[in-house]
């Protein structure tokens, strides 16, 4: 990365249909997802309520977080996505060329928070399994970064007196 410059999208919303996860030959995985963001407002000639709805392209490549996205994350879940705008050329079924700009999450450069509370489908197992796959420190599940970093808990035994 050259200096002064940043590439950070965050996105809180909901997903709008299931998640797609596809595997490749050589094992990995990915994940899209659809999430939708909305904005609404009083217009101020009519007083009438008006709503806007985006739509995001979210490709997730960590193999931990495609695990959550496959095992927990359903339409209408809401959830924090961190990553970075990727634009990528593609052709399509009539052979013309054409462009997308997605939300990706890489190993060790995306975050996935879950922010529903727990649903009525959703055993007390499941959720132990994420908040311990979340500890791991690598499924970014709970609010860890997806690449390793998890924050400190009281009995880590961290000092506070970090130097940086």
């Amino acid at each position: 990365m050259s200096a002064g410059t940043v590439n950070k999208v965050i996105i809180i919303g909901n997903l709008g249909r299931q998640p797609e996860i596809r595997s490749f030959q050589n094992g990995g995985r990915i994940a899209n997802l659809s999430i939708a963001t909305s904005e609404s407002w009083k217009d101020r000639n009519t007083g009438e309520r008006k709503e806007r709805t985006e739509w995001h392209r979210v490709v997730v490549l960590n193999d931990a977080l495609v695990n959550i996205c496959e095992r927990f994350l359903e339409k209408g879940s809401k959830v924090y996505i961190e990553g970075q705008l990727e634009t990528r050329k593609f052709t399509d079924q009539s052979g013309a060329e054409r462009y997308t700009t997605e939300v990706v999450l890489r190993p060790f450069r995306g975050e996935l928070t879950m922010l529903d509370s727990r649903r009525e489908g959703q055993g007390q197992d499941d959720q132990d399994d994420v908040a311990d796959s979340a500890r791991g420190g690598s499924s970014g599940a709970a609010g860890g970064g997806g690449g390793g970093y998890r924050s400190p808990t009281p009995d880590d035994g961290f000092d506070d007196e970090i130097p940086f």
